[in-house]
């Protein structure tokens, strides 16, 4: 079954007005990628077109972003009107459009879920997995626009291959084909596959919002059940969220047809404001001389004045030979002035005209009026002045901004030809530091020691002393779920807090809770001395007590053969004029291998065997780092030491006296 991967494919008419709108506003790149990753047909499109062999080397581009940076500005813009000229060629029925909105929402909830994977379980590029998981079923999206029949259903049978099919036409990688491949595959049959892979399954899954799907997530990355209804809860409320902002309704029957008609509307202003551009895109006149192409757009008398050495002078008038006028820029209360000092288009509207103002309504015999600005890198180099009424002064105003964008790139087109396009060097930077964050092997699930404890501990609820012990537990599962909706927000967790943490009190929790579980299944004798000094710090007990973990497990997994370990908290130590708290983890095993030592906070592969990653450690030194702490190491072979400095809550940043 080949598919063409230029094919045409319906999109919700929202997103393609949203991305319209965008381009017209000149958006950064970002913005306008994170709008046409939220629509499978509109990322198909430019993929095929940034992938394609006119823009260069196939295969290297692997997300949205990447794809936007190498076809530019004017192509971009070219693109998403194609494409909504496209969109209004479907004639979609009732059905049609509800199933459109329940794939768009199945499409978008999979993707978010798989990002929200990816950065949980430190997969190097979160976006790819994103858009996989918009592109994963995209076979269903064909199937769409087809008449119900025989065909229609092989390609709703055919869906993984199809996505692997387009992943290769597209130039996306063999581990992007094989996510789509085995999208379905039994998650025990793909514990060992690709991380990609294992992500892209895991979400379609988790997208179905069923039992199956929760128990895969355990299978496959070991996460709680707890945890899983919890990350799948936030990415519901996060895709109802853009849904609203869309206009999208999700609880009531979706009818697309009132937004197409927004969407046809806007296709043919845009298309007549370049129109009506084309004979100063031939001729290349001056910008005086677009006036008359300005009123021929929006039906409105106009006049045109022009820049020089700070003084506005009338250039042009639509309606015949223009007065000698000439305004001083500085000038403050009308329209024209404030719109040329402010650099936005301004309407008069309710307020009150000046001089100049009525001055301007005469000349253009209208009741109101409205001033935009042409800009050329930030700097104005003339201002419209059209004249309106009540009735159509917001319709104009669009046109009038529309027009005057686009007048800004042609009018600058020689001297801006190369700006639009980021360089080759440009690419090429991104894409290296993309290859070598995919070069990081994939790691285990660091919410897994958790489930451990909950589970050896899960027979003695009797007993108190297990009680508190399982509330610790359960303020680190709370802990992960809020890290998780931070990580679906795409921010960095906050990891500071106004109340101090007590490290004796940290290390002492943390010592009892090991001595039946982690202590006792790795023969592990630990000593535990604390300091009789105050140990507050100025961080919260989340990241402290996540440090502390992963140190006492890599110290623990050091030592298969059990051994000596030793927990001291020190207070107050002077370093540097600030007040610090140490902690210091010592192990008796056989040290750290040296060829590890040298990259041992980075996420590497981990010398513990094939079950570990080396994750805990690059982990530790970020939370030390946000805390704006301090570690530092030694090892031998009579064992390992980390030394932790932390700040004191009581740090007055002066040395003792």
């Amino acid at each position: 079954m080949q598919i063409s991967p230029n094919t045409e494919l319906p999109s919700l008419p929202e997103v393609t007005l949203r991305a319209l709108e965008a381009c017209r506003k000149e958006d950064s790149y970002r913005h306008i990628s994170n709008i046409i990753s939220a629509d499978t047909a509109l990322t198909t499109q430019v993929l095929a077109m940034a992938n394609s062999s006119l823009y260069g080397r196939s295969g290297e581009i692997r997300s949205v972003e990447q794809a936007l940076l190498r076809l530019g500005t004017e192509r971009l813009r070219t693109l998403i009107l194609t494409a909504a000229l496209r969109q209004l060629m479907f004639d979609l029925g009732a059905d049609q459009w509800q199933q459109l909105r329940d794939f768009w929402r199945h499409s978008l909830t999979t993707a978010l879920t798989a990002k929200t994977l990816a950065t949980l379980t430190r997969y190097p590029s979160a976006d790819e997995a994103f858009m996989l998981g918009m592109l994963h079923n995209i076979g269903e999206l064909i199937a769409l626009k087809m008449t119900p029949g025989d065909l229609q259903q092989q390609y709703l049978d055919h869906q993984a291959e199809i996505g692997a099919q387009l992943a290769q036409a597209w130039g996306l990688g063999q581990m992007a084909a094989d996510a789509m491949r085995y999208q379905k595959a039994p998650a025990s049959e793909i514990r060992d596959a690709a991380h990609l892979v294992k992500l892209i399954n895991l979400s379609t899954r988790l997208a179905q919002s069923d039992a199956a799907g929760i128990a895969a997530a355990g299978t496959i990355f070991s996460l709680s059940e707890d945890l899983t209804r919890e990350l799948s809860l936030r990415i519901n409320h996060e895709v109802a969220a853009l849904a609203q902002s869309l206009g999208v309704t999700l609880e009531h029957i979706y009818d697309g047809h009132k937004a197409s008609q927004t969407l046809r509307n806007t296709v043919l202003r845009q298309a007549m404001t370049d129109q009506a551009l084309s004979p100063a895109n031939d001729s290349g006149p001056a910008l005086a001389n677009t006036v008359v192409n300005l009123t021929l757009l929006t039906g409105c008398p106009s006049l045109f004045f022009r820049v020089d050495d700070g003084i506005l002078i009338l250039a042009s008038d639509s309606q015949g030979e223009p007065p000698d006028m000439t305004i001083v820029a500085a000038s403050t209360g009308s329209v024209l002035t404030q719109s040329f000092r402010d650099q936005k288009a301004l309407l008069l509207a309710e307020r009150s005209p000046n001089v100049l103002d009525k001055q301007l309504l005469a000349l253009l015999n209208t009741s109101s009026l409205m001033a935009v600005p042409v800009l050329f890198k930030d700097v104005c180099q003339g201002v419209f002045v059209i004249g309106t009424d009540a009735e159509n002064s917001v319709s104009t105003l669009e046109l009038a901004e529309m027009f005057c964008a686009r007048l800004s790139h042609l009018s600058e087109s020689k001297e801006a030809k190369n700006q639009n396009d980021v360089t080759t060097a440009d690419i090429d930077q991104a894409l290296a530091r993309d290859n070598i964050r995919r070069h990081i092997h994939e790691i285990s699930n660091p919410l897994t020691i958790i489930r451990q404890y909950i589970f050896q501990l899960r027979g003695r609820l009797e007993n108190e002393q297990i009680r508190e012990q399982l509330d610790i537990i359960r303020e680190e599962l709370e802990r992960a779920g809020n890290l998780l909706v931070q990580m679906g927000e795409s921010q960095e967790p906050n990891l500071n807090t106004d109340e101090p943490t007590n490290l004796n009190q940290e290390l002492r929790a943390l010592h009892a809770l090991f001595q039946d579980s982690l202590f006792r299944d790795g023969d592990v004798d630990c000593d535990l001395v604390l300091s009789e000094e105050s140990t507050d710090l100025a961080a919260g007990r989340a990241p402290v007590r996540q440090v502390i973990l992963n140190l006492i497990r890599n110290a623990v997994e050091c030592m298969p053969d059990g051994g000596g370990l030793r927990l001291e908290s020190a207070s107050p130590v002077w370093q540097q004029g600030r007040q610090w708290i140490e902690m210091l983890i010592e192990d008796n095993g056989p040290g750290l291998p040296k060829a590890i030592q040298s990259s041992l906070f980075k996420p590497v592969k981990s010398s513990k065997g094939v079950t570990h990653s080396g994750l805990g450690l690059s982990i530790v030194k970020q939370l030390i780092d946000d805390m704006e702490g301090i570690i530092g190491y030694r090892t031998g072979n009579s064992g390992t030491s980390f030394r932790v400095l932390l700040p004191a809550a009581s740090d007055s940043s002066k040395g003792p006296t």
